[in-house]
């Protein structure tokens, strides 16, 4: 069914109930940083898998003075049991040798030579002191993540140290990004009548920042017949497909009908927001790949990035497709039309927000300067009223 017109929450809530993740893959762990997990992560070994030291200095068994005989250094363990008595130099990290009680610190201990050399250290050390046991961090076999966990550094470095080389994770959506408009210049100065494409240039790092992967960069002819070949070209590349202009009425706005020549399906066909009317989200090649189509206007358009391609995207890559918006007060008074929510470019500051300039859905100087969009309902709201914030990705 088809949703004509929706409030801008409803058109989100839609796409993250139809949204499904991608299929899970196997990939290395310098691959996987941002990228959810698809099962546990589960400790192959224990951290760590042997006694360690937690310094430089000695390994001793018994009470000193200790005889000093030999080492066991970090990659280069001994394996000869202390005797009582005894000692080795340890570096931090290295193996604790079987009968070791404890360390004592290079900067704690005193070694002397009386014909053999001798740690001398008091009191002696208590038993454990600057020892890591095995097993400390984790158990071999215990739940370090759970499934649907982002991966980052830190945890990348865990997974490795617990004995991985790669996960299996939720891959990053690929996306297509299709140029329609036969009024775009794509270099220099545009003449008369011709405009120079902004959306090209900036589309792809907002996507980025949003977890997709651009595959595919291609510009459309204004016919119908060149609007079904790219959108299925795309489809055929990418998971969703990206279109500019082309979703109004117009006379060489062909999207709607294209969608319908790629065996497509409308899911949400405008949306009552300001800026980013008109846009819309489908399904094409019989569902195999997700379509959203921006306005023309680049406003309009990052708008419809946020506010539909969004939800998609997340939903593909395992994340939660509608995160929960901070909230803050408006500076002033701050209108919207009667009957359409609204989104306002800004920034916040101690919870406060202030609207920017450049509104308009065709300008692209209030977004440069802004941090993201106030969420106004209908009929706006007075000053010092409580209201979402949708920050711009970075």
């Amino acid at each position: 069914m088809t949703l004509v017109e929706p409030r801008w929450d409803a058109a989100r809530a839609a796409l993250a109930d139809a949204v499904r993740p991608l299929p899970a893959v196997r990939l290395p762990l310098e691959q996987v940083d941002g990228l959810v997990l698809a099962e546990e992560l589960v400790a192959r070994v224990a951290l760590p898998s042997f006694d360690t030291s937690a310094m430089d200095g000695w390994a001793v068994a018994g009470t000193g003075p200790w005889a000093l005989v030999g080492e066991a250094l970090a990659g280069r363990p001994r394996t000869e049991p202390l005797a009582a008595g005894t000692a080795v130099v340890i570096a931090t990290g290295g193996m604790l040798p079987p009968g070791a009680d404890a360390v004592v610190r290079s900067e704690d201990g005193v070694v002397a030579d009386r014909g053999a050399s001798q740690l001398l250290q008091a009191p002696a050390p208590e038993a454990g002191l600057h020892v890591r046991p095995a097993g400390e961090e984790c158990a071999a076999g215990e739940v370090l993540a759970p499934a649907g966990t982002v991966l980052t550094p830190a945890l990348i470095g865990l997974a490795a140290a617990s004995g991985h080389d790669d996960l299996l994770v939720i891959p990053r959506p690929r996306v297509a990004l299709v140029l329609f408009g036969d009024e775009l210049v794509l270099a220099g100065i545009p003449g008369p009548g011709l405009v120079r494409d902004s959306l090209g240039p900036q589309v792809p790092g907002w996507l980025g920042r949003m977890g997709g992967e651009v595959v595919l960069v291609e510009r459309c002819a204004d016919t119908l017949d060149a609007h079904v070949e790219a959108i299925r070209r795309a489809a055929d590349a990418a998971d969703v497909v990206l279109t500019t202009g082309g979703t109004a009425a117009g006379p060489v706005d062909h999207l709607h009908a294209a969608i319908a020549g790629c065996a497509g399906e409308v899911l949400v066909d405008s949306v009552a927001v300001r800026p980013g009317h008109p846009m819309l989200a489908a399904t094409v090649e019989g569902g195999r790949a997700w379509l959203v189509g921006l306005p023309g206007n680049p406003q309009s358009a990052i708008v419809t990035l946020l506010s539909l391609a969004a939800p998609i995207l997340a939903g593909l890559a395992g994340r939660a497709s509608l995160p929960t918006l901070a909230e803050v007060v408006t500076a002033g008074a701050v209108p919207s039309p009667p009957h359409e929510d609204r989104l306002v470019l800004g920034s916040v500051d101690d919870g406060v927000f202030t609207p920017g300039s450049h509104l308009g859905s065709g300008m692209l100087r209030g977004l440069a300067a802004a941090a993201g969009f106030a969420v106004l309902p209908p009929g706006g709201v007075p000053a010092g009223a409580t209201v979402r914030w949708l920050p711009l990705p970075v």
